[in-house]
């Protein structure tokens, strides 16, 4: 945990409307595309709501996907503030050792700022073109694709971009990005916990991989909407915070042509995009960080969604509403009400009786994957269903080497575990010849439903949102020690 909490108030001291927050909730909890897991709002520097909905906890580390590229930003914001990196330096310039190699114009003129702005020339992602050309060193491959345009001239959501602007924080600074952000960033922002996925050279990703707390994302944006000072002392320079958070590149030709663009047609930033309103950092599967100058407010969001844009619209029409010129009287109430429901959020179980009507048909019963491809998600080959005086496991049998993860069903409701890694599961028979069990990896966005038939002796398993990162599902959890992708 932070060993500072963050300063906190009700809601209508800070001219938070209680009742718009509360709307919030129940949108999101209503809308069934989207899998809510944190939620942190605050206004003129005070916490004014959050609340994570169970088996989600504030203590836990969640993967960010995305939203690391905003803390690699920062890193860079700091090592340009320190005068180890100049945004107009080619990229190439931190890599001499490469310079033989590179000798495409182009590729030899990408500069900083270019990568910093996802406007490295390239019109499409290149990461496994580039994985492709060096396996062994991303800028290397990155360098040797040549741009299809001028540097600067055209947007392309890139990872290899935000990969080489982290490397050259590296590079410049001959730590780790964590080591360096420890004293200059996490630690003066009172930030615990904080783990980075690393690459086989030993490099973070940069673009992804970062597991922090909903705090953290809440702790960054604050930094950032008071232009870089916090609790009275500066960290950031105002000129890095105005270079981070303005628009470099124009995102669509929609936000140009008069029609009504979407959050991520607004135009990007340093590793931050524009919104409808303010700016935000976000995340594969709704992590968010939303940055409110207008409103002197910060949103941080954690969920398992595929539709991101659906979590920013019900902030634009429910929480925005809320946000008032002044301090509330009289919601004392309100403000009450929503405290309590903040307390007791909690994603609700999957359906299933603890036991089998047949214990004796279950136990020790032994399933393959469904279908014909022989493997289900992460190369799953097996499921086995143990029962004993303790309960019932479900068991996952994992390629190549018939790795096990052992789960507990528990006896209703969430079943939550660190052992062998965090995860909850839920679920349990919904017949005699059904079980199914909802897996929550808690350290990330992800859910696993599993589900075993008797009959036949199949199983299925499908994700809800679809990991992006490789490696088995011991490998579901933030970074331990040293890290490896894994893929």
């Amino acid at each position: 945990m932070n060993a500072r909490p963050l300063p906190s108030s009700t809601p209508s001291a800070q001219g938070v409307d209680a009742l718009g927050v509360t709307a919030f909730l129940d949108a999101v909890e209503a809308a069934g595309s989207i899998e809510p897991h944190s939620l942190m709002i605050l206004r003129h520097g005070s916490l004014v709501a959050s609340g994570w909905w169970a088996p989600y906890a504030p203590d836990r580390p969640h993967l960010l996907y995305s939203l690391s590229k905003s803390f690699t930003s920062t890193a860079a914001g700091f090592a340009v503030d320190e005068g180890l990196i100049g945004l107009d330096d080619t990229v190439l310039s931190y890599f001499p050792e490469l310079d033989a190699d590179i000798t495409d114009p182009r590729s030899r003129a990408v500069r900083v700022r270019d990568v910093a702005a996802m406007a490295s020339g390239h019109e499409q992602e290149t990461f496994e073109r580039a994985h492709a050309l060096d396996p062994g060193d991303l800028v290397r491959g990155f360098l040797l694709l040549p741009p299809d345009r001028e540097p600067g001239t055209v947007f392309a959501y890139n990872q290899p971009a935000t990969y080489a602007l982290a490397a050259i924080v590296r590079r410049v600074t001959g730590v780790p990005l964590t080591e360096y952000l420890r004293p200059r960033l996490l630690d003066p922002l009172g930030i615990g916990e904080f783990a980075w996925t690393t690459d086989r050279s030993g490099r973070e990703l940069g673009f992804s991989g970062l597991h922090a707390t909903t705090d953290a994302i809440a702790r960054l944006g604050q930094l950032y909407l008071d232009e870089g000072v916090w609790e009275g002392k500066r960290l950031l320079s105002p000129e890095w915070v105005a270079e981070a958070t303005r628009e470099h590149i124009a995102t669509s030709a929609a936000a140009t042509a008069g029609t009504s663009p979407t959050d991520w047609e607004r135009g990007y930033c340093f590793q931050f995009w524009r919104s409808r309103h303010g700016y935000r950092g976000d995340g594969a599967y709704g992590q968010f960080c939303v940055v409110l100058p207008e409103y002197d407010a910060v949103i941080a969001v954690t969920a398992a969604t595929n539709d991101m844009q659906a979590v920013l619209t019900l902030c634009w029409e429910q929480l925005l509403p809320a946000f008032r010129p002044g301090p509330l009287t009289g919601r004392e109430e309100a403000d009450a009400a929503l405290a309590r429901r903040l307390a007791h959020l909690a994603l609700p179980p999957a359906p299933g009786t603890p036991a089998p009507p047949d214990p004796g048909q279950w136990s020790g019963a032994g399933f393959t994957p469904s279908g014909s491809a022989g493997a289900g998600p992460r190369g799953l080959t097996g499921a086995v269903v143990t029962g004993s005086a303790d309960g019932w496991t479900l068991a996952l049998v994992e390629e190549p080497d018939g790795r096990r993860l052992e789960l507990s069903l528990g006896s209703g409701g969430w079943q939550v575990s660190d052992v062998p890694l965090p995860t909850a599961v839920s679920g349990g028979w919904t017949d005699g010849d059904t079980l199914t069990a909802h897996i929550v990896f808690l350290e990330t966005p992800h859910r696993l439903r599993v589900t075993c038939s008797l009959a036949d002796r199949t199983f299925d398993a499908r994700w809800d949102t679809e990991p992006l990162h490789g490696g088995s599902l011991h490998r579901m959890r933030a970074p331990r020690g040293p890290a490896r992708s894994g893929g």
